[in-house]
């Protein structure tokens, strides 16, 4: 227990820690955007890069089934390591947009070795109360994916580089927090060798699949959301004729999420895992359909509900890959967790160019709708398995 009680702090500050890289280039977008001769158009395709980089880097993760096989440690300080190297090449002079797509690519690429396989970490050391410990972790996700519009904000008197410099910094921290001090969990089930096949075997589970799919409409709607809160916040306020900080409000916005995390984890504790998922995707799902009315509403209205939307978004996050770990044998929990983020961010590629392609065509306000197909995919998965489960 006095192991367990401060091994946790240190794999949920490691991760808070590198995964200040994924939004790294979000923070700084305008200024990057004006040093590379870029056009608007080119946003998708700059956010997209990180997350089609994190898929091809989550299947080659679990395709060799690195994070079962070798010590997730080590596996975790390389990534964070390499991850560091490629975010912080971002700031040569004269990079072209190739470059910058290829750079965020093998940042993305990289992240596939610290986010999943922190999850994998902590899924070794707790075999109870795993909801409420990946709450935490991916509570320090949404602070590491917030942190960069507020160093940003800090550092707004020097050079956009300088975001860049910082988050790989801290990533080289985080890495060797975890390298150092966390070793392999009791609870590790080394798999003897590379199976891909294993995890299609996972998905004749009930279970897992009904976890599985409600993860993927949760992930529909999370990254999409996170991506364009700038834009929502600049979009009302030109409509709104008012000013006020885009980075701070986006960084409160997408980090209230952290607490929202925690909070849900205890819940989960007393009230179970999946009541509180349908809850937060009940939640989330109607702000997905009330934003063109709370566009034109009261400055403060629009950004209390931003607010309660970025809690809501993310909160069943952590739940779900609980769900994820309990319904999928040891021996390959690391490739299934790392195989399920990878569909999963599959799904945000999809997610974010389709709302770019509909910003061209659908009045602003109304874009967001669509994104409500995902909690109700969600809720649909869930509601099959209950039934799934009440036939047996």
């Amino acid at each position: 227990m006095k192991k367990q009680a401060w091994i946790l702090p240190i794999i949920v500050l490691s991760q808070f820690l590198c995964t200040t890289l994924w939004f790294a280039g979000n923070a700084v977008m305008p200024d990057l955007m004006k040093s590379c001769g870029l056009e608007d158009a080119d946003i998708g395709y700059i956010i997209s890069s990180v997350q089609f980089g994190f898929i091809v880097g989550t299947l080659s993760y679990s395709f060799w089934t690195i994070s079962d096989r070798y010590n997730p440690s080590l596996v975790f300080f390389i990534s964070a390591l390499l991850g560091s190297v490629f975010n912080m090449l971002i700031v040569i002079d004269g990079i072209s947009f190739s470059m910058l797509l290829g750079f965020r690519f093998f940042t993305g690429f990289f992240l596939a070795g610290i986010y999943p396989v922190g999850m994998k970490i902590a899924s070794d050391y707790f075999a109870r109360g795993l909801g409420k410990a990946l709450s935490l972790l991916v509570g320090a996700l949404v602070l590491g994916t917030a942190f960069p519009h507020l160093i940003n904000e800090f550092l707004s008197s020097f050079s956009w580089k300088s975001v860049f410099y910082a988050t790989s910094f801290l990533t080289l921290v985080g890495g060797s927090l975890i390298f150092l001090f966390v070793k392999p969990g009791p609870y590790r089930r080394p798999g003897k060798k590379g199976d891909f096949r294993s995890i299609f075997k996972a998905f004749k589970n009930s279970n897992f699949k009904a976890a599985t799919l409600s993860y993927f409409g949760h992930m529909w709607e999370l990254y999409t959301f996170w991506a364009f809160v700038p834009m929502m916040l600049l979009s009302y306020a030109t409509a709104q004729q008012i000013e006020f900080n885009v980075s701070i409000w986006a960084f409160l916005i997408i980090a209230i999420g952290s607490l929202a995390c925690i909070i849900g984890g205890l819940l989960s504790i007393r009230f179970g895992e999946k009541r509180v998922i349908v809850i937060a995707l009940i939640s989330s799902g109607l702000c997905c359909l009330l934003f063109p009315f709370m566009f034109h509403a009261p400055i403060y209205l629009f950004l209390g509900f931003l607010i309660f939307w970025g809690c809501t978004v993310i909160v069943d996050s952590p739940l779900l890959s609980a769900l994820v770990a309990y319904h999928v044998n040891p021996e390959i929990r690391g490739t299934a967790l790392t195989i399920t983020n990878s569909i999963g961010f599959t799904i945000t590629i999809l997610s974010i160019q389709l709302v770019s392609i509909l910003l061209k065509y659908v009045p602003f306000e109304y874009v967001w709708i669509i994104l409500a197909l995902g909690p109700a995919l969600g809720l649909y998965a869930l509601s099959r398995e209950d039934k799934a489960a009440d036939k047996k």
